[in-house]
């Protein structure tokens, strides 16, 4: 007859003269961890019951964190047993400087908070913002803005909105010696106070900014900058709607470069205030694969663009115009 071998390996406590613990002292070992847990890290448990999603675990990590929160609060081990293995943590080597600010208000190092005016509800699943009354519109730029300009104030004619057209031919924000936007935007306001803003600039651009030459990330931060200025002053403190519409695609090789330069400055002037500032793409209607004269319009092949390659013929602008409006319509009552 053959001895019976154990062969769960248990055995080799006995033979190396090891104890063995019993189901009794991993109680135990459980019942103190959670007694220590609840003294020193209660109000972490809290905390992290607070932080879950609502649900069954969230009730049940709370049912135990809450109580156990309490008594933390009341006792001093949390902030002793802190103190006592600060050693461990790398906190001790962290700038205090760069600690994220209760309030929110601007850190030391000039970073300004970011705002609810940065987000359009919408965007968020929210509810639209109420619509408004359109009672003024501006609707200005370069030669780009005409006939755009001509054709929102016919498609509004008879109604209760007071369309005022203001474009300045030849003129550009990275050049200011036919005329300064940052100024004249200002005026502007001052004198129409719009409930709405259209801007299409943008066939004049590329001049250097200070020592930024056109177009590399400098010269196009300095023109975000003239944008974001621009807008600023058309938002009226958030009282208005501004509408910047981008570039379409022009047909020249140089003009080009410019022009996408200038349409990736505009969404990220933007940036701070979409929940008041609307910035519409022209690249996806008019020139999705690069410069193009002709489009379909009602089925049919149709020129929308003028003979230099840059601007909108009437037919593009009119067409246009229904999308500017479209949107619009969105934001305002009219």
């Amino acid at each position: 007859m053959t001895r019976s071998t154990d062969d769960s390996l248990m055995s080799r406590f006995d033979q190396q003269g090891l104890r063995r613990f019993r189901a009794r002292d991993a109680v135990v070992a459980v019942t103190i961890a959670s007694v220590l847990l609840i003294l020193f890290e209660g109000a972490s448990v809290r905390r992290a019951g607070d932080q879950m999603q609502p649900g069954i675990g969230r009730d049940a990590v709370l049912a135990v964190g809450r109580p156990a929160g309490w008594i933390a609060d009341r006792l001093p081990l949390a902030e002793a047993a802190h103190r006592a293995t600060a050693w461990l943590s790398p906190d001790q080597t962290l700038d205090s400087r760069g600690a994220f600010a209760a309030t929110g208000a601007v850190a030391a190092g000039g970073v300004p908070p970011v705002t609810p005016d940065a987000f359009d509800p919408a965007a968020l699943g929210g509810r639209p913002a109420p619509r408004g009354r359109l009672r003024t519109l501006l609707v200005t730029g370069d030669s780009m803005s005409t006939p755009l300009d001509d054709d929102i104030a016919r498609r509004l004619a008879g109604g209760r909105v007071k369309v005022v057209r203001d474009p300045h031919l030849g003129s550009g924000i990275s050049k200011s010696f036919l005329v300064d936007w940052g100024q004249l935007s200002t005026s502007q306001v001052r004198r129409v106070h719009p409930d709405a803003v259209v801007v299409f600039i943008g066939a004049n651009e590329g001049f250097p900014l200070g020592r930024a030459k056109c177009c590399g990330p400098g010269w196009a931060a300095a023109y975000a900058s003239r944008v974001r200025r621009m807008i600023y002053t058309y938002r009226q403190n958030g009282a208005a709607r501004v509408y910047w519409i981008t570039l379409p695609t022009p047909r020249a090789a140089n003009r080009e470069g410019v022009a996408r330069v200038v349409n990736a400055a505009i969404p990220v002037a933007a940036e701070p205030w979409r929940r008041q500032v609307r910035v519409i793409d022209t690249v996806p209607i008019f020139t999705p694969r690069g410069y193009r004269a002709a489009m379909p319009v009602d089925g049919t092949d149709t020129i929308v663009r003028a003979s230099d390659g840059i601007h909108l013929n009437e037919t593009g602008a009119n067409l246009l115009a229904g999308v500017v409006l479209d949107r619009i319509r969105e934001d305002f009552d009219y």
